[in-house]
């Protein structure tokens, strides 16, 4: 991982971590090399397309449940930063195990074929993006109850 800066070998980390199962860290490992290894075919740098992909599926807001009088509200709030990028990995993860489940494919081709449809501004993780965004949009008249 040389050659890398920080934000990139963060990313990675994160990666490999949320993937792993019972402490199998090197078996994660060498599935996201397999993946990274895939797009390394095309033109663009492997890691550079990971962190544009990122960067596209984070979601800006998010609505949290809020108890006012009796009555349960769904109010939108801004996300955090760190926050973010882990919705973005996760929601990026959920969808190639979903496609592997369906697909009955191997998890690295799952993994490539999430990450280019992501890119493409297409996939599961983006339309679970832009639905959280339509429920924030469609819930922002309860936006004065977020103090509570």
């Amino acid at each position: 991982m040389g050659g890398l800066d920080g934000e990139q070998k963060q990313l990675i980390k994160k990666l490999v971590n949320f993937r792993m199962k019972e402490g199998k860290r090197t078996r994660v490992r060498t599935i996201f090399y397999q993946t990274f290894h895939r797009p390394a075919r095309t033109e663009r740098d492997v890691i550079k397309l990971m962190v544009d992909v990122v960067e596209k599926i984070k979601p800006i807001c998010e609505v949290e449940k809020v108890g006012v009088a009796g009555t349960i509200y769904d109010v939108p709030r801004i996300v955090a930063r760190d926050r973010q990028q882990t919705l973005a990995i996760r929601w990026i993860l959920e969808a190639a195990f979903k496609r592997r489940i369906s697909y009955r494919m191997s998890l690295e081709k799952c993994s490539f074929a999430e990450i280019l449809d992501a890119y493409r501004k297409r996939g599961i993780a983006r339309k679970k993006r832009e639905n959280l965004h339509g429920l924030a949009s469609t819930n922002r008249s309860f936006a004065h109850f977020r103090w509570w």
